[in-house]
């Protein structure tokens, strides 16, 4: 490599590595979300090598013609989702941006890259019946005794009842939770906190969690006292050992449906605007952003009854 080549990879790593910081430490992004940048910001960076075939390009001298090419790579060589590069174009905006406020570069060509327009998808969900089971099926497991058991009773209940995402029940401190109130403190997208309900079947799951959690904590040699839900040595658990943990009962009640353990968020949504939840109360108890994300949700329900009406009205 030239010495120009060398002295442009050391300048827009320099760069990649100001950004991440920012990211990680000013916004206090989570630890999920600065790794997909860092993914995503790697995987656009090798395009760019491979694009420009020298490695003498500057982060400066990218133009919109390379971002839409590098999304027409990412359509056609790699096969990916629109939801997916719209992801990937979101990651590489908030670095020209970056870039843009610190006078690194003149201009954001990212600005004049188009959002691929994304499949409007309906997320899974479970019927009430399929809930009904799950949690007669936890349930008998906590009533026979044993620390997972009632651990793991404690989990699904709290997912449903307050609508979760797993990196939020994952993270959950023991101060967060108020089983006086019952309710809990969560910490959501962006670092974001909001209050949320929790109902009289998810405290009891919790309080009978407890109490096998102290006998836990108090044999274990580095326990970790502030986590609500840890394994057998009291450490926390990780996000995967949470998602076995939901996955293996979602298998047991659909089969090979597909469902995911944000299929309990789905459902806490959907059967709350079922019942006749307002719009705006689900989107505050969900922590969204933006309405729009939320009204997914009640194209659920409408086309759960559509299916209802079709099959029961005789003229249907």
């Amino acid at each position: 490599m030239s010495d120009a080549g060398a002295a442009a990879e050391v300048q827009r790593g320099g760069e990649l590595d100001a950004f991440m910081r920012y990211v990680a430490h000013e916004r206090q992004l989570s630890p999920q979300t600065v790794r997909a940048y860092a993914d995503d910001l790697r995987e656009f960076t090798d395009f760019l090598d491979r694009y420009y075939g020298a490695p003498e390009w500057l982060w400066g001298g990218v133009d919109r013609l390379a971002i839409r090419a590098w999304m027409g790579d990412c359509a056609t060589r790699r096969d990916l989702a629109r939801t997916s590069i719209a992801r990937k174009l979101s990651a590489v905006r908030s670095f020209y941006r970056f870039l843009h406020v610190e006078e690194r570069v003149q201009a954001n060509p990212a600005r004049a890259a188009r959002t691929p327009k994304k499949e409007r998808t309906l997320p899974g969900f479970l019927t009430r019946e399929q809930m009904d089971a799950l949690f007669e099926t936890a349930t008998m497991r906590a009533q026979a005794g044993g620390f997972r058991a009632q651990r793991n009773l404690a989990i699904v209940e709290l997912f449903y009842s307050a609508g979760l995402r797993v990196s939020e029940l994952q993270g959950l401190g023991m101060d967060s939770v108020d089983l006086i109130s019952d309710r809990l403190r969560v910490m959501g997208k962006g670092r974001k906190e909001r209050i949320v309900p929790i109902g009289g079947m998810a405290v009891r799951a919790l309080r009978t969690y407890y109490e096998s959690r102290a006998r836990i904590m108090g044999q274990a040699t580095r326990p970790d006292a502030r986590a609500v839900f840890v394994g057998q040595t009291g450490r926390r658990l990780g996000v995967r050992q949470v998602q076995n943990i939901v996955t293996d009962f979602l298998r047991e009640v659909a089969g090979e449906a597909g469902l995911s353990t944000h299929s309990l968020r789905h459902t806490f949504a959907t059967h709350m605007l079922d019942a006749g939840a307002d719009l705006l109360a689900v989107k505050e108890l969900l922590g969204h952003a933006s309405l729009s994300t939320t009204q997914i949700y009640t194209h659920t329900s409408k086309e759960r009854l559509k299916r209802v009406y079709r099959q029961a009205h005789p003229r249907a």
